[in-house]
């Protein structure tokens, strides 16, 4: 791989897999819709060129994924328009690698395997969505897998790093890089799976340069486990946080969705904060080797650090 084009870049994981690519010395076209967040994020980087354009638009995408081996999928829309936009931007998507006999590297999220029944996933663990949100990833996947297009779909847990500004752990840690009263959303003594972007990027870049990962899937795990409690223990021995954190409900989301169609949205996806889906990484350490494990006080003290230089 020579040069790559990454779609959400100025995301959490975009961001992540275009500092992983760049510092492996390849060419990376940084592509999303905002220029002075692009600009913020990689204006110093001699790797990396900017560009701005928009997912729904077929032109841009032609012209940022000409002459790039790889294209990262790594945008997203927001949960109200996924299930009349989502298929349709992934075609576009589609579309651009096509023409410019490019590859893709998909970042996919857990929605698709639906309840877990408690168990580690593995990749042929048998895709049964029970929401809305889980079925349409599901539609996405075949989408791909249909479209003749070489291509790998790397599923992540939840995200947290730096620039990682739309995930649950974000919403925790901007009460307390500011001292503010915290929020946790979901039973703090409930044990789930993050994983830090950075190690995610690592990942999703190994399995793009192996020509043998294309056409699978692979399951991506966090550093372990891990309880709203244990987080929040670290959280204060890292930062000397001392405010109260409150646990964010069910029902208080239910609430909040009468107002706000975002949070009707989420909802369904509670789910995941009541009965965690946890990801079985062995395939991708028997095909790569040990999978990239950055321990959580580490991820959470350089995420906490990032927010407070850059004000977020």
């Amino acid at each position: 791989m020579k040069k790559a084009l990454v779609l959400g870049a100025s995301g959490g994981m975009g961001y992540s897999i275009v500092k992983e690519l760049s510092n492996r010395g390849i060419e990376v076209t940084a592509f999303a819709r905002t220029k002075s967040k692009l600009d913020e994020l990689f204006r110093d980087d001699a790797n990396v060129t900017i560009f701005q354009g928009d997912i729904f638009q077929i032109q841009d995408l032609k012209s940022a994924a000409n002459n790039v081996d790889v294209i990262f999928q790594a945008a997203n829309i927001p949960y109200p328009e996924w299930e009349e936009k989502l298929e349709t931007f992934m075609g576009n998507v589609l579309v651009a690698a096509k023409e410019s006999k490019a590859s893709l590297a998909m970042v996919d999220n857990i929605y698709a395997y639906g309840r877990s029944g408690g168990r580690k996933v593995r990749e042929d663990f048998p895709k049964n969505p029970h929401t809305k949100k889980g079925q349409i990833r599901l539609n996405v996947e075949a989408l791909v897998k249909n479209s003749g297009v070489k291509a790998l779909i790397a599923h992540f847990p939840d995200f947290y790093g730096p620039n990682a500004e739309n995930s649950i752990l974000h919403f925790t840690l901007q009460g307390v890089v500011k001292n503010k009263r915290a929020m946790f959303v979901g039973n703090q003594k409930i044990k789930r799976e993050f994983i830090f972007t950075p190690d995610g990027a690592k990942a999703i870049v190994n399995l793009a340069l192996n020509e043998d990962a294309y056409g699978q899937n692979w399951n991506i795990p966090g550093s372990g486990v891990i309880s709203g409690k244990e987080l929040v223990k670290l959280i204060r021995d890292i930062d000397n946080y001392e405010k109260g954190v409150t646990t964010i409900t069910k029902g208080m989301i239910r609430f909040l969705g009468i107002f706000d169609p975002f949070m009707r949205e989420v909802v369904e996806m509670f789910y995941l904060n009541e009965e965690p889906v946890v990801l079985d990484g062995t395939k991708y350490e028997q095909f790569i080797g040990e999978l990239p494990n950055t321990a959580y006080r580490d991820g959470l003290k350089q995420t906490i650090d990032y927010m407070k230089k850059n004000e977020l």
